[in-house]
């Protein structure tokens, strides 16, 4: 849909990103430029998001330890948070 006939419908562009739980993509010059999405996906996308970076830098800390890296002492992580 063209930013210009989503702005002249933009009560229905917003529903039917709510109620179908698609994105309507917005375009300029046959562009894609923006979406509309509902709240609650959008939410839900950044926490996936969020839990795929945190396996990311899990695997990356596990390959470094099986390639021999040396691993911070508790006491010191607990120590440079001011935990300790």
């Amino acid at each position: 849909m063209t930013v210009s006939d989503a702005r002249a419908r933009l009560a229905d562009v917003v529903d039917a990103a709510r109620v179908g739980h698609h994105p309507v993509y917005l375009t300029r010059r046959g562009q894609r430029v923006a979406a509309v999405i509902d709240a609650d996906d959008l939410d839900r996308l950044f926490a996936a998001a969020e839990d795929f970076a945190d396996i990311e830098a899990v695997r990356a800390a596990r390959e470094e330890i099986a390639a021999g890296e040396p691993t911070i002492p508790w006491a010191q992580v607990k120590a440079d948070l001011g935990l300790a």
